[in-house]
């Protein structure tokens, strides 16, 4: 495990994982089977999950700990425990105890995903190009009437500008009408 820590999101995909397929999930329905980020927060508000391990700026980082409780919780609540019983059972549970109830796979999760690991001295290292489809879209904006920006993906001809400008409108009548415009 990573000193550093997962990201509320990168535990919840954790969690999600670790639970896989063969998950029943909450029999009653009134639950959610794989909790999102705020479900989480809310078991670290009262106590079911240990606070953030710790900080990087205002975000907050967990670790394996925290997606054994989580898991552990999902499954209890799979066999019809209330939260009640949850939080009596696991408040102050150890690692091994949360290890047993939580029944992570084999390939665990915990330790599939980690990080690579950087050297000391990252600066040095080039960044990691990002996926093509991960990179932003450059957008072109096109200044309207009362403040308004069009923004489009692709820049148009200088032809183009005069059809959108009359185009444009009906819809900055509408914003001006609702306010939502500067007034020039």
């Amino acid at each position: 495990m990573a000193t550093e820590g997962w990201t509320i999101d990168e535990l919840a995909s954790r969690v999600a994982a670790a639970l896989g397929d063969g998950y029943p999930g909450v029999p009653n329905g009134r639950v959610r089977d794989v909790p999102d980020p705020r479900v989480i927060r809310w078991y670290s508000t009262i106590g079911l999950v240990d606070r953030p391990a710790a900080m990087r700026g205002r975000t907050a980082l967990y670790q394996e700990r925290h997606l054994l409780q989580i898991v552990a919780v999902k499954r209890l609540q799979a066999r019809g425990r209330s939260i009640a019983e949850i939080q009596a059972e696991l408040a102050g549970a150890s690692l091994a105890t949360l290890q047993e109830i939580a029944a992570l796979p084999e390939a665990a999760p915990a330790a599939a995903a980690e990080p690579a690991t950087r050297s000391g001295r990252f600066w040095t290292e080039r960044p990691a190009s990002p996926p093509a489809e991960s990179a932003p879209a450059l957008l072109t904006g096109i200044p309207l009437e009362g403040g308004a920006v069009l923004l489009l993906p692709a820049a148009p001809g200088h032809d183009d500008l005069p059809a959108i400008v009359a185009a444009a409108g009906p819809l900055l009548d509408l914003l001006s009408a609702r306010g939502l415009l500067r007034s020039e």
